[in-house]
């Protein structure tokens, strides 16, 4: 049964008491604003990742993906949350009662870990609690400059920052300053007297010229955050295109406790829906049942009846790491941890080999002809395997490590730290959009799948190539 009217005055209802039970229990969270809104919205809100964003083709490619994802039973969305100061929550309206229910508890525990996590703290003060309004007041001055500089400038440089956005300092400060200027050394001591006076007054002699400072490296140190380097030092960049590029990279940090907690926050969100639902005495019987069967569509391990899944379900692993936990440690314990992990303390502190065991879990490794097969059950390769696609916030280890004098700009990729060389069609695209916003030459060394090493050449027309890498001296 779809919500409505008299569906979304008993959801209202219901939700006042499950905040006020979850009050009760202990849990603690800024307001949470409820909207309900049409499934084409949510699936819009889901895929640009704010209400209001920059507009892109990109964002456009991923709602067909996921379009598809949806109508082949792989997808389903039933909420969207943000935490701030208050927090934003976008229900479905085609969700029932009991799902809506549901996702309402489910929410309060996604706020309460807000609250409480050390990472959502640092990166909440950093990019403020206002992220919808914010992100909303980036896309304005975004399409004003569509209407001044037209669709293609604007999109130039939206391809490039938004190839970037997951290239910034993770461990870095959001608002940082340039680097520091080269200095003058101190002069000498200079002796002074009639005799020094007249000795310098003869010919051919005279104060020996101030020594000129070497011209430090720019940058100083290998630059991972790509967006940052590009806003302050591409050397022909406007102001309105260095503005795209920092509204994209404010954007990334506001999301990066996101990415980076997913395990423990889907789960923690998890744990508490089911208890508050199991205490909610006054849910009607027939709702509460209706909810259960949710929530274990929710926390399935599997992809279908009888299929095993081949990817994580972060609901699943999270929700059974922290039942664990509570039962074996307390609330109490399993707040510090919500408080002081992130998924990789998480999943390498608290999931041991019997519960690996418990939950079916192992690595598999895919053929180039197709076939995937069982290549370990260890208990570490299955903790790094899941952890894999979260190092450096899953985006490949490149640095700008190099700025000519010319202008022309070096960037290293760091494949052993990566443990993986690069797709070259897909890094030839993105250093081709780098090159036309940079309007220098651009050169990338990398590695194939192979690990054999490649330079890829950006020329100042945006296009990239690519060569083998000379042998090193």
């Amino acid at each position: 049964m779809n919500a409505g009217p008299a569906d979304a005055a008993l959801l209202a209802s219901h939700a006042t008491r499950i905040e006020a039970l979850a009050l009760q229990l202990g849990l603690e969270f800024d307001p949470v604003d409820f909207e309900l809104v049409p499934n084409s919205f949510l699936a819009e809100i889901a895929i640009y990742g704010l209400p209001v964003r920059m507009r892109h083709w990109s964002f456009g490619v991923r709602y067909i993906h996921q379009l598809m994802q949806r109508k082949m039973g792989h997808s389903h969305i039933f909420e969207v949350m943000f935490p701030g100061d208050p927090c934003h929550a976008y229900l479905a309206q085609d969700n029932t009662l009991a799902e809506n229910t549901l996702v309402t508890a489910h929410v309060l525990g996604h706020a309460d870990f807000a609250r409480r996590n050390a990472l959502f703290a640092r990166f909440g003060a950093m990019t403020g609690k206002r992220i919808l309004e914010d992100s909303a007041a980036r896309a304005q001055r975004i399409d004003a400059a569509w209407h001044t500089h037209g669709q293609d400038k604007v999109e130039a440089v939206l391809d490039a920052a938004l190839a970037l956005e997951q290239h910034v300092d993770i461990h870095g400060e959001l608002y940082r300053l340039p680097y520091a200027p080269a200095t003058v050394p101190a002069p000498g001591k200079t002796i002074t007297g009639p005799f020094s006076a007249r000795y310098r007054q003869l010919p051919g002699e005279h104060e020996p010229p101030a020594a000129l400072p070497d011209r430090p490296l720019t940058p100083p140190y290998p630059e991972y955050d790509l967006l940052w380097f590009i806003a302050q030092y591409a050397p022909e960049l406007e102001d309105w295109e260095r503005d795209i590029f920092l509204a994209v990279r404010e954007e990334s940090f506001y999301f990066y406790p996101v990415f980076a907690c997913q395990i423990m926050n889907e789960g923690w969100a998890s744990y508490w829906h089911a208890r508050l639902l199991r205490e909610a005495d006054f849910l009607p019987p027939q709702l509460y049942l209706a909810a259960l069967k949710s929530h274990s569509d929710v926390v399935r391990p599997h992809a279908g009846e009888r299929q095993a899944a081949l990817t994580i379900n972060p609901y699943h692993l999270g929700f059974a790491i922290w039942e664990q936990i509570i039962a074996q440690h307390g609330l109490d314990r399993a707040r510090r941890i919500c408080r002081d992990d992130d998924d990789f303390s998480f999943v390498r502190n608290h999931l041991d080999a019997p519960l690996a065991d418990s939950l079916g879990l192992f690595v598999h490794e895919s053929r180039h002809d197709g076939e995937t097969r069982l290549a370990s059950r260890d208990l570490h390769a299955i903790r790094e395997a899941i952890l894999a696609p979260k190092y450096h916030y899953g985006a490949p280890c490149i640095a700008a490590t190099l700025l000519n004098d010319d202008g022309s700009l070096v960037l290293r990729h760091d494949h052993q730290r990566d443990g993986r060389g690069l797709a070259l069609e897909q890094a030839e695209q993105v250093l081709g959009y780098i090159t036309r916003v940079w309007r220098r030459p651009v050169t990338l060394h990398t590695a194939d799948f192979r690990g054999t090493p490649r330079v890829l050449q950006g020329k100042s027309d945006g296009i990239a190539s690519r060569g083998a890498a000379p042998l090193p001296r």
